[in-house]
């Protein structure tokens, strides 16, 4: 089963270079096994087109290393307050992806422009406070997780998925990996989408609250009729 979790870590740090979400070695993708309380992550500063299944580095959610002969991705910390925070997510994808990287580097957060965010996100994608010099200089990682999970306490996690962390970059989850790779695709779609718009001049208002229940609800609600079912 470990064997199992090893490969879909792989698969999905695979696919993001293979979607234009990241560059160099930024970036990584973790699967989690809940039952078992362990998670798969890319092994810190490894080229992608080295990685192999084998290479994902398995830890627990106090941090430790269970298996792997690589150091875990520094973000690893990150990945650990989300999974003990939200308790119905099993991946998580950090990317530094250009457009949502921007929006978080401006401290701004992504409003809901078009229907192409509301299939995905129910809302804005908010950014986080900034940390504290005495957090930067600490478990900077740990409270970077913290700070992810203090800007949800009013907002449910599996209905906006993301989030940019203040002059860093984005984080997306969902209940796979492969749904987290999938909202950081759509997260930075959005985000380009959006940064166009804005260079056009945006008119219109405010969205409208009923389009965007109509959109992210016809994907992702209890009626929930978009696709061809399960």
């Amino acid at each position: 089963m470990l064997t199992e979790l090893k490969r879909e870590a792989y698969e999905a740090n695979q696919g993001l270079p293979a979607h234009g979400l990241v560059h160099l070695n930024f970036g990584n993708a973790s699967a989690f096994d809940r039952r078992r309380g362990v998670l798969a992550i890319k092994p810190s500063g490894v080229d992608y087109h080295r990685l192999k299944p084998a290479d994902m580095v398995l830890v627990d959610l106090e941090g430790n290393r269970v298996e792997g002969r690589l150091k875990p991705s520094s973000d690893t910390p990150t990945h650990v307050e989300l999974y003990r925070a939200f308790d119905k997510i099993g991946g998580v994808v950090h990317t530094h992806s250009v457009h949502a990287t921007a929006f978080a580097q401006a401290c701004r957060p992504l409003p809901v422009q078009g229907t192409t965010h509301a299939d995905f996100f129910n809302g804005p994608v908010p950014v986080t406070r900034d940390l504290k010099t005495s957090q930067v200089a600490g478990s900077y990682e740990t409270e970077t997780g913290r700070a992810i999970v203090e800007t949800f306490l009013q907002t449910d996690p599996l209905e906006v998925p993301a989030v940019l962390v203040a002059r860093h970059g984005p984080f997306t989850w969902g209940p796979t990996v492969l749904d987290a790779v999938e909202n950081a695709v759509a997260l930075e779609l959005c985000a380009k989408l959006a940064a166009i718009a804005f260079g056009l001049g945006v008119r219109g208002g405010k969205f409208p609250a009923a389009l965007l229940a109509r959109h992210f609800n016809r994907k992702h609600g209890a009626s929930a009729y978009y696709g061809q079912g399960k």
